[in-house]
């Protein structure tokens, strides 16, 4: 069974089962509405020493802060405002002390960055590495929340910067390079938390998430569940060192990828900019098609690149 295959089984099994006002699984997310034009967004997020991050690579305090970043990402990805998170840690004997200390102190630098807080969780003992989870609560307008699911045929696609420098990190890492800048980048995710925010009060937006296992498997989930295409041009794509395959098929670069209406691309694209002052990079367009399949081309010549992004299983 495949890890989307895992899911989509939990996903019909559950059916049956009364959401009460919660949304189906299927977002970066769930949203609760509770009141006066008012929602919750709720993420969770698990990372394993040896998958996930390697201890000998990563200081305590660089992974007490990617812990949260990844999650505020998934609050970004739905164009509301981060507020509060939990914590749950399984920790070795040896990373009970001193570690332990630096762990939450670089997950506090975080937090008390955007602001946001750390209202419960849970600890206990690990016999095989450090596991660590987070969930991470959102509240915004019910209008700013932005779906997968909303595409429309004609859309732009948008990233909202670089992609593949964490998976050069990564590598770098497994070569000996701790100290390189991907290095540090893959140890040290920025969520794009304004952006979010920002994303999520423009009307033209339609569809967004964040790409955490690459552009090439991350775009799929928007088309799968917005019913439709995309048309990719490579050389659009913002390539860490030029390397297009790893900025299409490397993880965690936890930048968003949003798509806008079509007639309103020029005045959001200039608007972006006068804003957050950093380019923009329109990689595409939905296109009407039978199933979730994105067509590259390069120079406008369609290409056929046996390209995946990651998967957990």
């Amino acid at each position: 069974m495949t890890e989307f295959g895992l899911i989509d089984y939990v996903a019909k099994l559950f059916q049956g089962v009364s959401h009460h006002g919660w949304e189906s699984i299927g977002d970066d997310c769930t949203v609760l509405p509770i009141g006066g034009g008012e929602v919750l967004v709720v993420t969770t997020d698990m990372l394993q020493e040896g998958v996930h991050f390697l201890c000998h690579a990563t200081s305590a305090r660089e992974l007490g802060g990617k812990s949260l970043a990844v999650n505020l990402s998934d609050v970004a990805a739905m164009g509301v405002k981060p507020v509060a998170t939990l914590l749950s840690l399984a920790l070795p004997a040896e990373c009970c002390d001193e570690w332990a200390k630096e762990f939450v102190e670089g997950f506090h630098s975080l937090a008390t960055e955007y602001d946001v807080a750390l209202v419960g969780g849970d600890t206990t003992s690990s016999q095989s590495g450090v596991s660590i989870n987070v969930v991470a609560i959102g509240r915004g307008r019910a209008e700013c929340v932005k779906r997968r699911s909303a595409a429309r045929v004609g859309d732009v696609i948008y990233v909202g910067g670089e992609l593949g420098g964490s998976a050069l990190g990564l590598k770098d890492i497994l070569q000996g390079s701790v100290d390189s800048d991907y290095a540090a980048l893959h140890r040290n995710p920025r969520p794009q938390v304004e952006l979010g925010q920002w994303l999520g009060t423009r009307a033209e937006v339609h569809a967004m998430m964040d790409i955490s296992d690459g552009l090439a498997s991350d775009l799929c989930h928007i088309l799968k569940l917005s019913h439709c295409g995309a048309q990719l041009e490579v050389n659009a794509i913002p390539a860490a060192g030029g390397d297009i395959e790893t900025a299409v098929c490397g993880g965690e670069d936890y930048k968003l990828l949003f798509t806008v209406e079509s007639d309103a691309a020029e005045r959001f694209e200039s608007e972006y900019r006068e804003i957050f002052q950093q380019p923009i990079y329109n990689i595409g367009r939905i296109t009407a098609a039978d199933e979730p399949r994105i067509c590259w081309s390069e120079d406008g010549v369609e290409i056929y690149p046996e390209w995946r992004g990651f998967t957990h299983f």
